[in-house]
Order: C-alpha cells, then structure tokens, then sequence
C-alpha cells in the first residue's frame, strides 16, 4: 500500500443524532416509515426513495441493484421493472426479497424483509401513464437484463421506437412490464450515534398486530 492508497479502515464518522425512544415511534410500521420518509426528503437527500433491493435465486445465490421506490401504502412499497429482468425472474422463483433505504446524510436506514408480488394490470398502466414520454419509450426499447450487442443498438432502438410513437401519442403498456409489491413482514429503523452506539428498533410482524423489539448496534 503506498501513501496514496486509501485504508477503509481508517474511515471512521462519529454519528451524532438523538435517541430513538420506543415510545417515540407509530404503532404501525408503514406510519413510522411514512415519518421518516418525509424527514428523509425534507433533508434534500439525493433521490430519498432510492432503495436496494436484494432477491436470491432458488437456491440462494443472491443478487441487489437500486431502484427507485414509487408507491408506499398499508399494503407495502410499489417498484416497476421488466418482468424478465433478473430480479423478476427470481422473485418468480423465491419471493423474498429485502429492502434498504440507506439515507447515510441524515445517519439513517430503514431495511424491510417480505414477499414480493405482481401488482394489477390496472394498477401497472395507471403509473405507467405517469411516467414521461421518453421513459415509457425506455420501457419497450430495454430487454433489461439482456446481453445486447452494443450502446449503438440500444439506441437504434429507442429511435425507431420515437418515430412511431412521437411525442403526444400514447404508448401503449409493454407487456412484460409491471409492478412488483413487497408486503413487509419485519422492517427495521436504524439511527447512527457516536462510539457505534446505534438505535435498531425492529417491528416484526406477530400474528396480525405489529411488535417493537429493540437490537443491539
């Protein structure tokens, strides 16, 4: 190692942030996520709803990649992809799947484990008609996850796909695009603080009602 290598080792960030009281926090996890969701984006953090979401084959061999979140409500959180991505393909093949929001400027992270499954039609083309022109365009134009032979290709395609639906005239919904809803069965709010001394307060999912534990750092 020479004196310009950087030694991850030696990176070290004091955290400084109030406690996280049990008290302090909604009876329903969805609630608190809601909370910090707002804190998060009331901070200006880069692209607060941006999450990693790590799915396993069948028999294990996981995989993450960031997406973006776009629907949170009671029933769980909403992202969209092409159903023969990679991590379509091994939801369809194991559904579970976990979450993390790593909101590091504000010393933050909230982890969900669940299953995941396909939403409605309906409820695919309702949000994909929200999406701007040029990425409705994207959706048909990416096989994602598919070897393709060059940049050159991928934007021959999106060109031809321009010109015969130009700006103005509606796409139609690719069918091999969707939705993919996590019903949450434990979700974890992480607060950093000084010495690694750090708030883990878990709800996991009891029966039907929600129960607040507390971990160690």
């Amino acid at each position: 190692m020479t004196d310009q290598d950087i030694d991850p080792a030696a990176m070290r960030k004091q955290y400084r942030s109030e406690i996280v009281e049990e008290a302090g926090l909604a009876g329903d996890p969805m609630a608190q996520f809601a909370r910090w969701f707002q804190q998060a984006a009331d901070s200006h953090l880069f692209e607060p709803n941006a999450m990693v979401v790590s799915t396993a084959t069948s028999d294990g061999r996981p995989s993450s990649r960031t997406v973006l979140l776009k629907q949170f409500d009671s029933r769980g959180f909403v992202f969209f992809t092409n159903y023969g991505s990679r991590k379509a393909r091994e939801i369809d093949e194991n559904p579970y799947v976990s979450l993390l929001f790593p909101w590091h400027p504000i010393a933050r992270q909230v982890i969900v484990t669940g299953r995941a499954a396909r939403t409605g039609r309906d409820e695919t083309a309702a949000y994909f008609r929200s999406r701007p022109h040029g990425s409705q365009l994207g959706a048909w134009a990416s096989e994602q996850s598919r070897v393709i032979a060059s940049r050159a290709e991928l934007d021959r395609r999106y060109a031809e796909l321009a010109e015969r639906y130009p700006e103005g005239e509606q796409v139609p919904v690719p069918p091999e695009w969707g939705g993919l809803r996590v019903v949450p069965d434990a979700l974890e709010f992480w607060q950093g603080h000084e010495n690694r001394l750090h708030d883990r307060l878990r709800y996991v999912l009891d029966g039907e009602k929600w129960r607040i534990e507390r971990l160690c750092p």
